[in-house]
């Protein structure tokens, strides 16, 4: 894998002619992980897609952009709220899946490390109607990590779990994308405070950078520390306009 470049938007964002956000100024450090929160509609999954190239109908007045000044195209993994797993495949093939896209053999033995390491041994045969949620969410983590992009784009993909399998896919994935530049779509403040290294939060008046304690995530839930900023976050959300 490739060295990580950090992420640069600046500009304005408009659908048919309405604004999506901006204008603003948004960074993700280089191998690190940003949180993005902020209301719905407020543009958070739009400025993913801007950086991930798939943001059809959007015109951006600016740039989104790598710090290196390389394109993005190629270096970038997207992971979803929803799994977006094919039903008819197994875990393994899911894992393997934008290789074969792309038109190349698969290396299946990579793809069964790589499921060894989200804890799924013993299920990579499996279709995904057999495995629970967070089996599911972890496949399309291993998916991710089977890419071995250096920038990773994460939009909500852990809010659709329970809160024990929220807090362990937490960990799992700050350790399995730790040195890769991670920016995260999340509602959850608790989540933010857990694992941001840079928090933002986007609203109608723009974005604010809120400060995160120098420890590494992932926080411990119940450190003094992760709860003054979870409360800190809050507090700026619900004065948001």
């Amino acid at each position: 894998m490739t060295a990580a470049p950090g992420l640069h938007l600046s500009g304005t964002a408009r659908i048919g002619g309405t604004a999506v956000f901006g204008p603003l100024s948004l960074e993700a450090p280089a191998a690190q992980w940003t949180c993005l929160l902020g209301p719905s509609g407020a543009g958070k999954s739009t400025i993913l897609r801007l950086f991930a190239g798939l943001a059809e109908g959007v015109a951006l007045e600016g740039r989104a952009a790598a710090s290196d000044g390389a394109p993005l195209a190629g270096r970038v993994a997207l992971m979803a709220q929803d799994d977006l797993l094919m039903p008819w495949l197994s875990a393994l093939d899911n894992v393997t899946l934008g290789t074969r896209l792309r038109g190349r053999a698969p290396d299946r033995e990579k793809a069964r490390t790589v499921l060894s390491r989200v804890g799924l041994d013993g299920h990579a045969s499996k279709r995904p109607a057999a495995l629970s949620g967070g089996q599911r969410q972890r496949v399309a983590l291993a998916r991710t990590l089977m890419e071995e992009r250096p920038v990773v784009l994460l939009d909500e993909p852990f809010s659709a779990l329970d809160a024990r399998t929220r807090a362990r896919m937490q960990e799992l994935s700050a350790d399995l994308l730790r040195g890769r530049t991670v920016l995260h779509v999340t509602h959850d403040p608790a989540e933010a405070a857990r694992l941001g290294q840079r928090v933002l939060i986007l609203t109608r008046a723009g974005l604010c950078a809120i400060e995160p304690p120098e420890s590494a995530p992932p926080r411990p839930v119940d450190a003094p520390e992760t709860l003054e900023l979870q409360g800190a976050l809050h507090r700026q959300l619900m004065a948001a306009p």
